[in-house]
């Protein structure tokens, strides 16, 4: 019988043992998920707003086809770098034509 005794409370202590470790790391892991979570909401901040579109500034009185010429690349490099979109690009385009 004292056998049998020990070899409960041996198991017993064994199952406690294993209880409280894995507890412990289920604590500890979701602590770092928490944490990481934290620290990427914490470094991403929210990109700034797009910063409105001036117009082009009215041609001087001199060269006009050369001055468009230069308008309208310099909007065709700002609608490609994503700065303007296609509907804003048309409107400065008609702008400057009608111009």
């Amino acid at each position: 019988m004292p056998g049998l005794l020990r070899g409960i409370a041996r198991t017993a202590v064994v199952a406690g043992t294993a209880t409280a470790v894995s507890n412990r790391v289920s604590r500890r892991q979701a602590g770092r998920w928490s944490q990481q979570e934290y620290d990427q909401q914490q470094a991403a901040p929210p990109p700034p707003p797009p910063q409105p579109v001036q117009a082009a500034p009215p041609p001087p009185p001199g060269d006009d086809m050369s001055s468009k010429l230069d308008q309208l690349q310099k909007l065709g490099e700002l609608k490609s770098q994503g700065l303007l979109t296609e509907e804003e690009f048309a409107q400065q385009k008609a702008r400057l034509l009608a111009g």
